[in-house]
């Protein structure tokens, strides 16, 4: 058994787009029509371009999805994470693009994390492993 696919909830695809390419570094890997407006719509880390696809997947049609979209931000809970190599030198350079952080970087032991806002209603953690 393989993950090769994770969401993330949305509320606009383009907006969401923009975030994870042009903030976030990803890279679009398929944009299909559904119909009535609806796309299967995914983006990849650049360094990994067959690895694991995030689906940015709307979720206004979804009243529970709010709900616990709020709930999770309301109580500083990241809907996801995404581990990074260096992090002092990503929150830099996320930062500089403008982007919200809610938590900067923070060593927990043996992992520093950081959360951010991803302007689509979620905030998302980034972490690096620095030690075992």
């Amino acid at each position: 058994m393989k993950i090769k696919l994770a969401s993330v909830p949305i509320d606009d695809y383009d907006k969401a787009l923009k975030f994870y390419t042009e903030k976030m570094g990803f890279e679009k890997k398929r944009d299909i029509p559904l119909g009535e407006g609806a796309r299967w719509l995914t983006v990849v880390s650049p360094q990994e371009p067959n690895g694991t696809e995030l689906l940015l997947e709307p979720n206004a049609s979804y009243p529970a999805m709010k709900a616990l979209k709020e709930a999770l931000v309301k109580d500083g809970i990241p809907i996801t994470a995404f581990e990074v190599d260096d992090i002092q030198a990503e929150y830099a350079r996320i930062k500089k693009l403008g982007v919200e952080f809610t938590m900067e970087p923070t060593n927990m032991g043996s992992t520093t994390v950081a959360i951010l806002d991803d302007t689509c209603g979620n905030l998302i953690q980034i972490y690096q492993v620095t030690g075992g």
